[in-house]
């Protein structure tokens, strides 16, 4: 299974990234505008509202995104299926339930390192079938969302 990482440091505290990331206003601020993503639901494993500030275990976003503004709007849905606080560590991590993607695994993991935090994201995926022999080249399409990503965290948070 491929795997894409990339990870930064952030002069902020380990708290307040951890706060901001797990959010959803924080992925809404961590996605690029061209996307153009919509959050259309965000509920609990019973299907009730759930508290968008603090994403945990059975949280189920349902989003979609409209890439550049062209063409139809494409769902993904996914659910937090992990979360753990630990002293100077935090993690959760969130699978595609629906979406473009026959697996898709993301773990966000944050790292107190004195002043600042390790930011980390680690994703498995597999990508679609039409892709074809070009799905070797898949995780070069991660690289520029994720510095996004990390660059917004820095900017929002330093």
């Amino acid at each position: 299974m491929p795997v894409f990482t990339r990870h930064t440091h952030v002069r902020a505290s380990l708290d307040s990234v951890w706060e901001f990331h797990s959010s959803i206003d924080g992925l809404v601020a961590l996605t690029p505008g061209v996307a153009n993503l919509r959050i259309e639901r965000v509920v609990d494993a019973d299907g009730r509202p759930a508290d968008r500030d603090q994403l945990v275990p059975g949280t189920r976003v349902e989003a979609s995104v409209r890439p550049f503004g062209v063409g139809p709007r494409h769902a993904w849905t996914s659910v937090i299926v992990e979360r753990t606080e630990e002293p100077g560590a935090r993690v959760f991590v969130d699978e595609m339930q629906d979406g473009p993607f026959p697996h898709w695994r993301h773990t966000h993991a944050f790292y107190a390192d004195g002043p600042e935090t390790l930011l980390r994201d680690r994703i498995e995926y597999e990508l679609p079938a039409t892709f074809g022999p070009l799905s070797r080249f898949g995780a070069l399409g991660f690289e520029p969302v994720f510095r996004y990503r990390h660059r917004q965290t820095k900017e929002i948070l330093e």
